[in-house]
């Protein structure tokens, strides 16, 4: 087996995996591939169109056992992107062929030799896991003699309260809303974009938060605050709906197949999206317009430019003021368990990481 691996970037299998791509228009920003992310050498031989009869059907049967389980698009796009790095590293060979052993050398040569993160080479084995199991329907075996990189505890980055409202005084609309619910409500970045008008309960002050991580439910309590806004800038959305609907725009991008259950659900108000990409985007398919939501490169952007401007000596991104949201709920004396349902946390020991975020007293200090 050929060891001769190029360590720097590529793109994953953008033919494979083209269905999951969102049309998003003038909304659509190329974005280059990740540090975490491996290119094969050109002497694995691996190119788009040599691609065997064998690994396309692996690929499709990939793509199905990921969408019958409902994992989300960046799920299969980076389970893709793994696999064709796998099949470089084991120079095409064919996937009946496949074997632990193949998998436990790939694990080991991006532990030892790449030297890549402990997070990059445990999402490589998750993906390679599922590949044996649900795909190749082979068993994998005793896996705990592979070489795994251990993660030291991390600990996430917290912004003060003036940081937050000297970042907040560089951001514009819409792109300070959409800080505001993140650190307000607690949410991840793209649960805040998925946000529809109909999520919003002004008289019970409550936001629903539907298909989370792990396409699970929350609601998470509405800070009084920023109410006046939230409400002002829903008439926004009404008035851009209106002159939707007047240029005869097809709806809204719908979830699944409720569109084919629900006729012409895509142009109801109440399934708009809260935070409208600026224009429409044209469906080549069907040769239709339609409008999708603020798309998150943008305001990953908008963010990092206040972060400058604000003078933050900190690593700030979206995910942030999730952080920060759950570290000082924890500072206000707010129970843990509380706390890990309002972010939707599935284990509390994942909530308890915030605890070494704050400083820790003494008894006489706490006394």
């Amino acid at each position: 087996m050929n060891f001769e691996f190029l360590h720097s970037l590529t793109k994953a299998g953008s033919n494979i995996i083209s269905d999951t791509k969102s049309n998003l228009g003038s909304e659509t920003i190329k974005k280059s591939p990740s540090s975490s992310q491996l290119q094969v050498h050109e002497e694995a031989g691996i190119e788009n169109d040599s691609i065997t009869a064998e690994w396309k059907k692996t690929y499709a049967d990939m793509s199905a056992e990921i969408k019958i389980r409902h994992y989300s698009p960046k799920t299969l796009k980076i389970y893709t992107m793994w696999v064709r790095n796998f099949q470089g590293f084991t120079k095409n060979k064919s996937p009946l062929l496949l074997s632990s052993s193949d998998i436990k050398e790939f694990l080991k040569y991006l532990a030892v030799n790449v030297n890549v993160a402990a997070s990059t080479q445990n999402q490589a084995f998750n993906a390679l896991l599922f590949l044996f199991r649900y795909v190749l329907k082979k068993d994998f075996g005793d896996y705990r003699d592979c070489v795994r990189a251990k993660r030291s505890l991390y600990i996430p980055v917290v912004l003060s309260r003036d940081e937050i409202e000297a970042i907040l005084s560089q951001l514009s609309y819409p792109y300070d809303l959409v800080v505001k619910l993140l650190y307000g409500c607690g949410l991840r970045l793209l649960e805040c974009l998925n946000l529809r008008i109909h999520n919003f309960n002004f008289d019970a002050g409550i936001l629903t938060v539907h298909d989370g991580k792990g396409q699970k439910d929350r609601t998470v309590p509405l800070p009084q605050t920023i109410l006046p806004a939230l409400k002002a800038h829903i008439e926004k959305v009404k008035e851009l709906h209106q002159n939707d609907i007047c240029v005869h725009y097809a709806g809204t991008f719908m979830p699944g197949l409720l569109e084919k259950k629900y006729k012409d659900c895509g142009k109801e108000l109440i399934w708009q999206w809260f935070f409208p990409a600026k224009t429409l985007t044209f469906v080549p398919d069907s040769k239709e317009f339609r409008r999708y939501h603020l798309h998150e490169t943008h305001v990953q952007r908008a963010i990092k430019e206040a972060v400058m401007k604000a003078k933050i000596i900190k690593r700030a991104s979206t995910h942030t003021f999730r952080h920060s949201f759950a570290t000082h709920l924890l500072q206000a004396n707010y129970d843990i368990r509380a706390i890990q349902e309002l972010l939707g946390h599935s284990d509390v020991r994942t909530t308890m990481i915030y605890t070494h975020t704050i400083k820790s007293l003494t008894v006489k200090e706490a006394i």
